[in-house]
């Protein structure tokens, strides 16, 4: 006779065939978890494993001695290590094992019919076949194409192949704001698959799909578990700078499988690599419209910081935005601090400006990002929070103190990628003001003006 808890395999291993959760992570009774851990139906592993230099979180990698402390355990009643570096999604200790299903399987899935109909530009059609490509070969690929390209249409090709071939694809990006930006762009090109949009607090979460978009951080939870992981902006913090996020692609992507990065400002480390033939690499040096990138102007505009002290807005700045205000174009502000963006917004409101800032801190930030969409306000300061993945339709970029040490060469070029994205509005205008030029400043320029004139001896702009 079948034990009851059996009944519950079926979910069980849907919820675990490629995770690595805790029992509090699953909504079953723990008798029935624990008649499977008995079956060996489910696996069960330990989560911090001892060194001789200290301890291993088996679920984030973190390895420093600093994250992990001891605390009174009520299931074993002794003093148990604990890892705080990935505490906020449960706490994983000495005795609380991490489960995974104990059996390989794949996911079933009909035939894929991708729904999109349009048509790629001839720099997205090479990189969309070599991204078919990589995926038949379980290959490493970069794909480095400047700003307004239109890198979320050339995966197209790429995931309806793994799809069809019955691979699970991954699509992973350091932001909750790209995953709900990418989410429903999906959805509409492949209207009859099931599509995952994972980061916190997201209601998807616990679900095993063919394809998922998820933050980074939300890989913690995976074992081994997509054939083709795509890492969009891998130079983008905090993606970029933590050893934990990269340790959660590594482990949640299968040994055997395609590894494909998209930015269009790569690490130092991944020019060389590419350079040297190490990574394969194809360049989209223009954007989908065949129209060039605009090229940031530079214009000195004095001690801004001093400026703001007093409650004034550079000249310079104002004459530039009162430009586009009577030319009915939006403006992005960008800002170094979050003082200098509180200080800016209160300037502009008074100056006749309809304004608002954001931030990462800022609970309201969705609600005026789509104000500023909408055309409702002349500019939007923010922060490098709003550097990428932002389109608006006729946006032009201006950077208030652009010698800030907070703008890196690729935060600027990305910034400046915000203009003339539109195919309708291909003109952007950009301009850096500041208190004395840096070494980032020129070399975004000068990133700028070489893709375009990649662009042009490629014959792939007008």
């Amino acid at each position: 006779m079948e034990h009851p808890a059996s009944s519950y395999s079926r979910e069980l291993q849907s919820r675990l065939e490629v995770r690595h959760l805790l029992k509090s992570e699953l909504p079953f009774p723990e008798r029935v978890i624990d008649w499977h851990i008995q079956n060996d139906l489910i696996k069960a592993e330990e989560s911090i494993k001892k060194t001789k230099r200290g301890f291993i979180c088996l679920r984030c990698g973190q390895r420093e001695r600093s994250f992990f402390a001891r605390y009174p355990c009520y299931r074993c009643n002794k003093n148990c290590v604990y890892c705080r570096s990935c505490v906020m999604m449960g706490r994983v200790s000495e005795c609380t094992p991490l489960l995974t299903w104990n059996g390989n399987g794949r996911h079933g899935c009909a035939p894929v019919q991708m729904e999109w109909k349009g048509e790629l530009s001839a720099g997205q059609e090479k990189a969309a076949r070599s991204i078919v490509e990589a995926i038949r070969k379980k290959e490493e690929l970069l794909i480095w194409a400047v700003c307004g390209s239109g890198k979320t249409e050339l995966l197209f090709q790429g995931i309806e192949f793994a799809l069809n071939k019955g691979l699970r694809v991954c699509i992973a990006t350091p932001r909750t704001d790209v995953v709900l930006e990418l989410a429903p762009r999906f959805h509409q090109a492949f209207q009859s698959v099931r599509i995952a949009a994972l980061y916190g607090g997201s209601t998807d979460n616990g679900t095993l799909s063919p394809l998922v978009i998820s933050t980074t951080h939300q890989l913690l939870r995976y074992k081994e578990a997509f054939d083709v992981i795509i890492i969009d902006e891998v130079d983008a913090f905090p993606y970029a700078i933590d050893q934990t996020l990269q340790y959660a692609v590594k482990k949640s992507r299968k040994p055997q499988s395609t590894r494909i990065y998209l930015t269009a400002t790569p690490s130092e480390q991944m020019k060389r690599n590419a350079e040297n033939g190490r990574l394969r690499t194809i360049q989209i040096p223009a954007r989908y419209h065949r129209r060039p990138l605009p090229e940031p102007a530079f214009k000195w505009c004095g001690n801004w910081k001093r400026y703001l002290s007093r409650e004034i807005l550079p000249f310079p700045v104002k004459r530039w935005l009162f430009k586009h205000k009577e030319l009915q174009q939006p403006v992005f502000l960008f800002v170094p601090s979050i003082p200098a963006l509180k200080s800016a917004v209160s300037l502009l409101k008074k100056g006749q400006f309809q304004a608002e800032g954001v931030h990462a801190d800022d609970p309201d930030r969705n609600e005026k990002v789509n104000s500023f969409r909408e055309e409702k306000l002349d500019v939007l300061v923010a922060t490098t929070i709003l550097e990428r993945g932002v389109t608006v339709k006729k946006a032009q970029v201006g950077v208030l103190g652009a010698e800030s040490a907070v703008f890196t060469e690729s935060a600027l070029v990305q910034m400046a990628g915000r203009a003339g994205r539109h195919p309708q509005f291909t003109e952007g205008d950009v301009c850096f003001f500041h208190f004395g030029k840096t070494a980032s400043m020129n070399a975004a320029r000068r990133h700028i003006r070489n893709m375009n004139k990649l662009a042009k001896k490629e014959k792939l702009i007008d």
